[in-house]
């Protein structure tokens, strides 16, 4: 529930950061078309005045009172629409870069300026939509103080008489004399209100761009802390990840040395013990048990050093799971002479490799501690297959023991088979008998008809 609560949010804040940022460019949306409102209001009431001066035949008066020739009253509303068509589609227009900036402003600044001197510099607001379209860029403070500056200058420029002398420009006011006084004094006044409301939506352009782009800032530093947070768990993670994986292989380290150095030096101390005793007696067998017992070293080394670097047995990276436990029994014989009798099942050929590992484990650490803790002098091993189950049946005829405590070989053990969703029981009241059941994979393979397993 609260972690649908948090996506909501999450939802609901990302709707509200989507319509935060569109309105600026909604408002100067709204701010073009303004403009483009007042152009046109402008030139339809300039047009209509000269053509009431040419109409009046006031038109001889109204040129000798004004000292220039105006532009014709049909060229005016074409070339104020063509005009006004290229401002905005500049407008529209994205910069990427400083410089594109910089001539895109001068550009639309041209345009404006030529926009006003048809329309006789009646009307210079257009200079604040060039402003808010030059603050909508991330550019930093000191460009855009510069951008201001530059346009404020422009702007009092507009208003001043210096262009208009220059254009030969006839006031927009000396234009509209056409009309009475009270008509006139409204259409000034309906000019002057729309320049207002131009500046008032450019007051409130520049108000929500600055919310948005503070709002944009505070959210950039929110997701660095969040993702800064993150980090800090991923790394707090990664560490624990790190220590896990020590502890796991210290733990893997741990059981294959005892495993290993366990069963070799059972088998080398019980095959000393035996020398011991033949020496005197069989000086010819006592040879023959130093060798197997030479052997049993050299592979336990070899175990050692495969342990070590992270690798199998050496007796199954060579052997066949059956030959290698077979293998593993006749040393065990030959090394300590303890009598030990092997079963495995003809049909089991093909076990994963984490499988025979734990089989050649268990039965391992089985027969070094039938040797060294049991004193034992027969052990049998029965290993069957039950379907999916893997049963591995060892026992022995030594002392046993009526308190079992769980030492390194059988906790180990316990380690392993729980890695296979197995199970393992033992009983020490006759002997030692261990029972271990282990699920395998290759029973159900074999049923869906999947015989190739490597």
């Amino acid at each position: 529930m609260a972690d649908w609560s948090l996506e909501l949010y999450r939802e609901k804040e990302g709707e509200d950061v989507n319509s935060i940022s569109q309105m600026p460019e909604i408002i100067l949306n709204e701010m073009k078309l303004l403009n483009l409102v007042i152009f046109l209001f402008i030139t339809v009431i300039t047009v209509h005045a000269q053509r009431g001066y040419i109409h009046d035949g006031s038109a001889l008066r109204f040129l000798v009172e004004s000292g220039t020739i105006p532009i014709l009253f049909w060229k005016l509303p074409a070339t104020v629409v063509m005009l006004c068509a290229a401002f905005m589609l500049l407008l529209s227009i994205p910069c990427n870069n400083h410089p594109e900036l910089v001539i895109k402003l001068l550009a639309e600044y041209g345009i404006a300026l030529w926009i006003s001197a048809l329309t006789g510099f009646g009307y210079t607001g257009a200079v604040l939509l060039l402003l808010a379209d030059a603050m909508r860029y991330r550019i930093d403070w000191k460009k855009r103080i510069w951008y201001i500056a530059l346009i404020c200058i422009l702007y009092l420029v507009m208003n001043g008489n210096i262009l208009q002398d220059f254009f030969h420009t006839i006031p927009l006011s000396q234009m509209w004399m056409y009309y009475r006084q009270d008509a006139r004094n409204s259409l000034l006044g309906i000019l002057n209100m729309l320049g207002l409301i131009n500046t008032l939506v450019f007051i409130l352009y520049m108000v929500v761009l600055t919310i948005t782009q503070t709002s944009e800032k505070e959210r950039i530093l929110r997701l660095n802390s969040q993702l800064q947070a993150a980090n800090r768990k991923l790394e707090e993670y990664a560490e624990e990840q790190v220590r896990m994986t020590e502890t796991r292989e210290r733990n893997r380290l741990a059981r294959e040395i005892h495993d290993t150095l366990g069963h070799s030096l059972t088998g080398i101390i019980t095959g000393i013990e035996a020398c011991i005793m033949l020496m005197d007696i069989a000086p010819e067998a006592t040879k023959e048990q130093l060798r197997a017992i030479a052997e049993v070293a050299r592979g336990g080394i070899t175990d050692v050093r495969h342990s070590v670097n992270a690798l199998r047995p050496d007796a199954l990276e060579n052997l066949e799971l059956h030959r290698a436990l077979e293998k593993l029994v006749e040393e065990s014989e030959r090394s300590t002479g303890v009598k030990v009798d092997f079963t495995f099942p003809e049909d089991l050929q093909m076990l994963d490799q984490d499988e025979e590992d734990v089989l050649y484990r268990i039965v391992q650490e089985s027969i070094t501690n039938a040797i060294r803790h049991g004193h034992a002098s027969q052990i049998r091993i029965e290993i069957t297959r039950s379907g999916n189950d893997l049963k591995i049946h060892i026992e022995d005829n030594g002392v046993g023991c009526d308190e079992i405590h769980s030492g390194f070989g059988l906790h180990h053990m316990q380690e392993r088979i729980d890695m296979l969703k197995g199970s393992l029981s033992y009983s020490g009241s006759n002997g030692f008998v261990i029972d271990a059941v282990v699920p395998i994979r290759v029973a159900s393979e074999e049923e869906d008809g999947g015989n190739e397993r490597r």
